[in-house]
This record gives C-alpha cells, sequence and structure tokens, in this order.
C-alpha cells in the first residue's frame, strides 16, 4: 500500500510519464492514452477527478488517497499531451502565492472563477 513517508513527488511522476511516453503502446498505457488524443486523456481526468469527489464525499479515506493518485497521474498525462511542463503550473502557482486566496481569486477574470 501508500507509504506516508515516500520521498516520491510529482517531479518524479512527470519525468516517470515522460520516460513511458516514449515507450511503445503495447506495453505503455500512458503512451496508449497520449496515442488517443488530448480530448480522451482530457476525458480519463476529467473521470479520475468524480472519483476523488465521490471517494471525498464518502469519507473513505484510502479511496481518496488512491484516486487522488490516479487523478495526479492522468493530470500530468494532459499536461503531457500539452506539451505543458509541471514547471510552468508550479511558477504560476508561486505567483499566486504572493497575495492571498481571496485577493488572487477577485483578479482573475470572472469566467475562470
Amino acid at each position: 500500500m501508500w507509504n506516508p513517508m515516500s520521498k516520491f513527488t510529482l517531479a518524479d511522476l512527470e519525468q516517470r510519464v515522460k520516460e513511458r511516453a516514449k515507450a511503445s503502446a503495447d506495453v505503455s498505457y500512458t503512451r496508449k492514452l497520449l496515442d488517443k488524443g488530448i480530448a480522451h486523456c482530457a476525458k480519463k481526468f476529467g473521470e479520475e477527478a468524480v472519483e476523488v469527489v465521490v471517494a471525498a464525499v464518502s469519507e473513505d479515506k484510502d479511496r481518496l488517497i488512491g484516486e487522488s493518485a490516479d487523478t495526479l497521474y492522468h493530470l500530468m498525462v494532459l499536461l503531457e499531451a500539452r506539451g505543458i511542463t509541471l514547471a510552468e503550473v508550479e511558477a504560476l502557482l508561486e505567483t499566486r502565492t504572493k497575495k492571498s486566496g481571496l485577493e488572487e481569486k477577485a483578479s482573475r477574470n470572472e469566467a475562470d472563477r
């Protein structure tokens, strides 16, 4: 099962996804997902996100942890499909930490809220 003291990071996951993206679809689920296109990758991410919500509402901690891991994996695949790096996402998050959450949210366009 999961190890709460794990040193595995999102950067490690991103690297694993990049490596698996180079493999054949015969041996790599990641490659299979990417070969089906961005819309399919986005759909898989959405499905996993819904499963996170269901697990959270059902208050099943182990299921929530598992579904969160699945969601993070599928997010990394989706980012890979669009050529977006984790560093780009982290850079944006860093700029957002310079304001309170309420200030940051208020500064976004209405459509982004």
